[in-house]
């Protein structure tokens, strides 16, 4: 296995991937199936076994799920590290509670 992948090393990967899709509309739309896919799997609870394929578990959908939400990142040039951090600041404030970063 790779060292520790950071958000920024995954956008940075993605952007280099030759994509099919060139509008927000299409990469939504593929969210979307995606997010089905994994209700579908998470209703059936179907967990990647030990030495078995990723593929038709969760953790497949789920991988598929953050992929197109980096996709929509790129499209509107959006750091989402730096997006996580201007959340959390919001989150603190609105649920009253220590930020989570520090």
């Amino acid at each position: 296995m790779e060292k520790d992948l950071t958000i920024k090393e995954l956008q940075d990967k993605i952007k280099n991937i030759k994509h099919k899709h060139k509008t927000s509309e299409q990469y939504m739309l593929k969210l979307m199936e995606e997010v089905g896919e994994l209700a579908e799997v998470v209703r059936k609870n179907k967990r990647m076994e030990k030495g078995e394929s990723i593929k038709g578990t969760i953790e497949e959908e789920l991988n598929d799920v953050l992929y197109y939400v980096v996709c929509i990142a790129n499209f509107y040039d959006i750091d989402l590290e730096e997006s996580i951090y201007l959340k959390e600041e919001i989150n603190c404030i609105k649920h009253n509670r220590k930020n989570m970063f520090e």
